[in-house]
């Protein structure tokens, strides 16, 4: 009975865990959409509703010291509520990128986009996706599968140099536009960031699995930002 109840408790936490990912993947997604469109409003929302994301964050930590506490759980559970605690402050952070970007939009202020956003978008989408099959990964305990998405981050880092490249050819003929190109670099460099924290959780859904600590590779290069 005393392990059914813990088992169930451990599926609140999950459950829960699930709620701050797709917090997250709709904070990335508003943050993207309200740049892209220069919707100041937007991103003031955004910005404020950060705070819900560290409360669940706080929530989910707090859940996990009490059944440390009180269950005293053995091998495979305790790596779990230990993987649980790093991976919600993962996604907390994963929330300040997209605070971050509603930032930028706001300090932008009436000053236009350098660029339209192609690249920047597309960077959003693809670590958005990776985050959702990772926690999907970390959830069931699937370390074959979170030892393949790493692997997406480099799509992201080509990306991010793209942009890199292009928005230097912007200021390289107008260094006039060197704070705009500025902007949309941290923009996407917050998003290159998010990439590297959902490798992070693949990391902890093997550890869980195997007890292994271990770096999850990707093929490519560290930008000097990183």
């Amino acid at each position: 009975m005393i392990r059914k109840t813990f088992e169930n408790e451990l599926q609140e936490v999950k459950d829960e865990i699930l709620v701050l990912g797709s917090m997250i993947e709709q904070a990335v997604a508003d943050a993207m959409e309200a740049l892209k469109k220069r919707d100041i409003k937007a991103s003031q929302k955004i910005y404020e509703q950060d705070r819900k994301i560290n409360e669940k964050r706080f929530a989910i930590e707090n859940q996990c010291m009490i059944l440390i506490a009180t269950q005293q759980p053995m091998a495979r559970d305790l790596r779990l509520l230990a993987s649980m605690l790093d991976v919600a402050s993962e996604l907390e952070r994963m929330g300040d990128y997209a605070k971050g970007i509603a930032t930028i939009n706001i300090r932008m202020g009436d000053e236009p986009l350098l660029k339209p956003l192609i690249d920047l978008p597309r960077m959003a989408t693809i670590a958005s996706g990776m985050l959702h099959r990772a926690l999907t990964a970390f959830i069931s305990g699937d370390a074959d599968a979170a030892r393949t998405i790493p692997a997406e981050d480099d799509e992201v880092d080509a990306l991010y140099e793209q942009i890199y490249r292009e928005l230097m050819t912007f200021v390289i003929a107008d260094p006039k536009t060197i704070e705009r190109a500025n902007m949309l670099l941290w923009a996407a460099h917050n998003m290159e960031r998010m990439a590297d924290r959902v490798t992070n959780i693949c990391e902890r859904t093997v550890f869980v699995v195997t007890g292994e600590i271990k770096e999850l590779e990707t093929t490519s290069i560290p930008t000097e930002m990183k």
